[in-house]
Formats: structure tokens, C-alpha cells, sequence
């Protein structure tokens, strides 16, 4: 039999918050420091709960049953007490939302042995807003016929003891690449810098070059920053954070390369629990053999396992489909986050919030009001293209996975809840729903560069820099409803937005003060990301002074007037959806598949056809019949 003992511990006024309170909690017996008389006297259990949780006199829990049992109900426990501190003592929901994510990674039946889990221990902070500071202790009953929990004893954990044993690894593999130094590495420590990652989180980088520890922190060095709007122990914080990023050489040799990260892991580690993140930041062509070699040698089996997968996401369907076998012959679907970092922008999360949390657009959200959304991705020349552009073009690199995800999210039916599968549910059956499409309603472009000019000069003359089409989604919500999307590089200006156009109104009063260009006239809500992130509506309205001259005037809600605070990076708002464990803005492998089904017959076409894009000028509006293309469909064309 197992005692619960409930003691309340003072922490000197001085130390930071997050040191102050903690609960720790090892299974020999149970040290938990919380005030009495907010959680202690008010935690009730389930009736299933109850058979493992027993209360005796003196206030002792005892807890008696399998380890594997107890540990399911431990964190049903865990969560109960989250509950009551967040009503009484403001916890953040983050925490909560946290384990429940963390409880849908861990297996069924864990297949670690008493000993293990026995070695386990939560913590949770805890603000300081006590009213009573007392010890309660009660001496173990001297006999019992309750079965024993574990065999083997074990001190009582104190997280502030192993203040430098990290609870979450994050390892990136291709460490030195131009994608890590710049993009992976700074939203990483920009995630530490703002509290959104365990201060004990272990860094590791990977890669083939004969680096050590210090090489790798000076080279990320220089590439991180603070946040301008707060910028409190900078150097402070960076220092600490470059003190916890290890480096591993792993060689030419998957296989011995991730047996060796797993031994660094585990050395840094020290045997306590630990989930583990692997970015893949490597070449398409590695990355079958890389993930296969990490699932077989790097993967923890004392917490869960994440990995990320950068765009693209295969060459074609078929590619697409061997590699998707590949990784869910070694990955389970939760397992795996493909990312697209223009997902992770503020418009594309805006969408549902917009949409769903507004009596005023929900109603209107269908082909009874909307007469055509336009999807617009333009870049300027600022924007370098990938290494891998030649050979995969704009369809492979930005229309399959950003373009299509858009479209899904704006157009899916309600989700049942804001879980990630419920919302990944809802978009697949957009993607399914997508007419296929017609070789007449696709325009593509290349531009024209000369050695001159700052740009990849040596592209194919069948890759595609632009492409223009027309969508329409077969069902009862949006039949009719024509779908516009273009996506461009070397553009005249970056923009990216979604303008949905609303029908004219039926025998419209004003007509004749409106005149014949009703296009004009036409109500129009426009989320913008680029250049300046922006909620904009169109509307009519009398222009003031005498007479009744319309005119047509925007309503606008401009992000920087409204918010005075620095926008996070893309890569931020992913990474720190992984480690939350929320994939509603990762594309699920049906998805995937969804998405190439559409595309697919269109570079068939080109391929078989040996389709020629269309040249436009570096720096222009794009091919000329992409207005031909909006002109077709009944489409206003939104200027540059």
C-alpha cells in the first residue's frame, strides 16, 4: 500500500514564478505541494478511477493496481488538478491542452516495465496563491492486502534537482543547411525566448560535416534575436539557450548516424523521461532512407515522437504514394507533421476564426451570396526560389500543398470541434469534392531572365514560375461557385490574399447611380497578408454633401494600427503546433493524396504534351491570358 502525502512547501519570495511551486511526484510515495484547501479537500474521482484511488483516513491516497493501470490513471488525476488550478489559480489553458495532446501520443499499453514508470515524475507549476502553508503527514498503515505498485524503491523527484535534464528533445537533421541556420534554429530559440519551450530543452543538431558543439553554436549565433517587443536578459537567454545545442556528426551511415544521435540523446537525457521532435530538414531524394533509419535507431521509448517533413511532398501521385507507405510502415499518421511554412502565416489561422466566430459571414458563406473567391500568391523578385525549384516548378512547390490547404479551410463545412483530426475531416472532403481540371482553364507562365538580373537564369524552359486556373467544387454548398487561384514568382509585387466577391444586389435600387460597371459596385471582403496584413470590406455608401453620388469604400482593419505587436514567424507558429501536438494545419497523408488526384492529370498533360508555359516579363503582371482566364469565368480582376 501506497501513500499520498500531501505536503505544502513555501519557496522564498525572490525565486523566479516558475520555481517557486512545484509538483513533483515519484511512485514510492507521493509528495505533492499544493494548498489544502483549494485542491486537496475538492478532488473527486471517477467511479472507474475510484478502484484504483483510494482514500483512508489522515488524508492518505493509496494507490494500489497494475503500473501499467495506474499510469493511464494518473494523468486522468494530473488533468483533474490542472482543472481545479485553472478555475482558482489562472493556470494557462496552454498547460491543459498540453497533456491532453501528450495522452493521445502515448501508446495503450505502455510497454515499460514498473521500474520505469516508477521512475517517472510530472511537475506542474503553480502560482502562488496559497492562503495556508501547512505539512500533513500520515505514517503507512502496517499491513495491507492491496497489491503492491512497484517493487523497487525510489526517491522522491525534485524537478529543481534536475533542473538540466531536458523533458523535450528537438533534433535537426540537416543542421547546416541554409533552411536550419535561418528559418529552423531562430524560431526555435525564439520559442525559449518567449517561455514556449522548457527552459531544460535539449537542441540537437545533425548533419555530415566534421563540426563540434561550439561550431554549431557559432554558427547559428549570429542568426538569432530577440523579439523587439520584449527584449528583457537577451543575452541571458540566448547564452542559456546555445548552452543546451548539442552537434552530432552522423556521417554517410543512416543507420549508425541515428544510433549515434539516440546514445547523445540518451547521454544528455540521463535516463529520465523525455519526448523527442526530429525536423528533417534534408534533400527529398534522403529522405526515405533518413526517416526510415531514425524510426528504427533514434525513436525514445520514454515519451512520444514527432517528426517534420518540409515540402515538397513528392514529385507526382505515385512518388507521393511510395513515400507515404514508406513512412506508415514506420510512423503511425499522428506521428507525422508535413510542413509548409506558408500555412503557419496569420491569415490562414484567421480563416476559421473569421469565419466561424462572426454571425455576420457565416450565413453568408455559400453560393446564395458568394459569387467567386480568388486564391492569390504573387512574389516579387526579394523572394529567392528553393534549390529544388527546376524540376517540381510553382504546381509541386506552392499549389498542391498552400493553394489547395486554403481553398480547404475556407471552404469546409463546419468542423465538430477545433481537434485537429475533426478539422483535417472537414478539408479532405473539400479536396475530394474539387472538379477535375480542364487543360482550357489552367494558364502557365515562365519569366523571361537574363544573366543580368538577380534570379535562377538556368531554369528549364518547361518549368512552370506561373500558374493561373479556375476550380469548382461539386457540392451543395459552393456548386457554381468559381474557385480562381494564382500563385507566381518574379511577380511585381509580393501579395498574398483571398478576395471573395459577393453577388450583386437583386433588383438593386441604386442601379442608376451605381452606372454600367456593377463589378465596381460589388460588396467584397478581402483578408490580406501581403504587404501589409489587413481585414478589408467593401462596401457602398453615400459620399456626403449634396445630391446622391455613391461611391465605393473600404472598411479596413490594419493590423499594425490595431496591434502594436511584432507578428511571430511562420516557422514559430508550426513548431510550436508540434509540440502541442495540433495538426490541424499539417496535411494528413488522405490529403496528400487528395491533393495530388487533382493536380496529377494537369502535369500529365504538360509532360505528355510538352506544354510550353507562357513568358512574361521579370518584375511584371504575368502572362496575359490568365485575364482571359478570369474574363472567361465572369471574373473581375483585382489590380496588382
Amino acid at each position: 500500500m501506497y501513500c499520498c502525502k500531501v505536503t505544502t512547501l513555501k519557496s522564498p519570495p525572490n525565486l523566479p514564478h516558475s520555481k517557486q511551486r512545484r509538483m513533483s511526484v515519484s511512485f514510492s510515495h507521493f509528495s505533492i505541494p499544493f494548498s489544502e484547501s483549494s485542491i486537496a479537500s475538492s478532488i473527486s474521482l471517477s467511479t472507474g478511477a475510484a478502484n484504483n484511488f483510494q482514500l483512508l483516513r489522515g488524508s492518505c491516497l493509496v494507490l494500489h493496481g497494475g503500473a501499467s493501470d495506474l499510469y493511464q490513471r494518473f494523468r486522468g488525476l494530473k488533468l483533474r488538478i490542472l482543472k481545479r488550478l485553472n478555475r482558482r489559480q489562472h493556470v494557462p489553458a496552454n498547460d491543459l491542452k498540453r497533456i491532453r495532446n501528450q495522452d493521445k501520443d502515448q501508446p495503450e499499453n505502455p510497454s515499460r516495465n514498473d521500474e520505469q514508470i516508477s521512475e517517472a515524475a510530472s511537475t506542474i507549476p503553480l502560482s502562488n496563491g496559497s492562503t495556508e502553508d501547512h505539512t500533513r503527514t500520515t505514517s503507512q498503515p502496517k499491513k495491507s492486502t492491496l497489491p503492491p505498485l512497484v517493487q523497487t524503491n525510489s526517491s522522491n523527484l525534485n524537478v529543481d534537482d534536475n533542473h538540466e535534464r531536458p523533458s523535450l528533445c528537438i533534433a535537426v537533421i540537416g543542421a547546416t543547411g541554409e533552411l536550419a541556420k535561418n528559418k529552423i534554429f531562430p524560431a526555435l530559440f525564439a520559442l525559449y525566448y518567449s517561455g514556449f519551450l522548457p527552459e531544460n530543452v535539449g537542441i540537437f543538431g545533425y548533419s555530415r560535416k566534421d563540426l563540434t558543439d561550439e561550431d554549431l553554436r557559432s554558427l547559428i549565433a549570429s542568426t538569432l534575436t530577440c523579439r523587439i517587443d520584449h527584449q528583457q536578459n537577451c543575452g541571458d537567454k540566448m547564452d542559456a539557450f546555445l548552452s543546451r545545442t548539442y552537434y552530432l556528426n552522423g556521417g554517410y551511415d543512416n543507420k549508425e548516424g541515428m544510433s549515434k544521435l539516440n546514445s547523445r540523446m540518451e547521454q544528455i537525457e540521463a535516463g529520465y523521461p523525455a519526448s523527442r521532435i526530429f525536423y528533417l530538414s534534408v534533400p527529398h531524394e534522403a529522405l526515405p532512407d533518413v526517416a526510415s533509419s531514425l524510426a528504427d535507431n533514434a525513436q525514445t521509448k520514454k515519451g512520444w515522437n514527432r517528426i517534420i517533413i518540409e515540402k515538397p511532398f513528392g514529385f507526382d501521385a505515385v512518388s507521393s504514394q511510395l513515400f507515404t507507405k514508406s513512412l506508415l510502415s514506420k510512423f503511425e499518421e499522428k506521428q507525422i507533421y508535413r510542413i509548409d511554412h506558408l500555412l503557419g502565416r496569420n491569415l490562414i489561422e484567421n480563416l476559421t476564426v473569421l469565419r466561424f466566430s462572426n454571425l455576420v459571414f457565416e450565413p453568408l458563406w455559400s453560393r446564395t451570396y458568394i459569387r467567386n473567391v480568388q486564391v492569390i500568391l504573387s512574389e516579387d523578385l526579394s523572394m529567392p526560389l528553393g534549390r529544388y525549384f527546376d524540376g517540381y516548378g510553382v504546381i509541386r512547390d506552392i499549389v498542391h500543398s498552400h493553394i489547395l490547404q486554403t481553398i480547404a479551410l475556407l471552404a469546409m463545412e463546419p468542423p465538430i470541434s477545433l481537434d485537429g483530426e475533426d478539422i483535417r475531416n472537414e478539408k479532405v472532403k473539400v479536396l475530394r469534392s474539387i472538379r477535375n481540371l480542364e487543360p482550357s482553364d489552367v494558364i502557365l507562365g515562365q519569366y523571361k531572365a537574363t544573366s543580368g538580373d538577380k534570379v535562377d537564369v538556368s531554369l528549364s524552359s518547361r518549368t512552370p514560375t506561373f500558374f493561373a486556373a479556375a476550380l469548382y467544387i461539386d457540392n451543395a454548398r459552393w456548386d457554381g461557385v468559381p474557385f480562381m487561384i494564382k500563385a507566381g514568382v518574379g511577380l511585381i509585387k509580393h501579395r498574398v490574399e483571398i478576395r471573395i466577391q459577393f453577388n450583386s444586389v437583386p433588383g438593386n435600387l441604386y442601379r442608376e447611380r451605381i452606372g454600367h460597371n456593377t463589378d465596381l459596385a460589388t460588396n467584397e471582403l478581402i483578408l490580406r497578408d501581403e504587404p501589409d496584413e489587413a481585414i478589408l470590406v467593401k462596401i457602398n455608401n453615400k459620399i456626403p454633401g449634396l445630391g446622391l453620388n455613391l461611391d465605393a469604400s473600404e472598411l479596413n482593419l490594419l493590423y499594425k494600427d490595431k496591434y502594436n505587436v511584432e507578428v511571430p514567424d511562420s516557422y514559430e507558429h508550426l513548431l510550436l503546433d508540434v509540440i502541442d501536438g495540433d495538426n490541424h494545419l499539417f496535411l494528413r497523408s488522405d490529403e496528400l493524396a487528395a491533393a495530388w488526384n487533382i493536380l496529377t492529370p494537369v502535369l500529365q498533360w504538360i509532360d505528355q504534351n510538352n506544354i510550353a508555359p507562357e513568358l512574361y516579363e521579370l518584375g511584371g503582371r504575368g502572362p496575359v491570358g490568365s485575364y482571359y482566364l478570369w474574363a472567361k469565368h465572369g471574373v473581375w480582376w483585382a489590380d496588382d
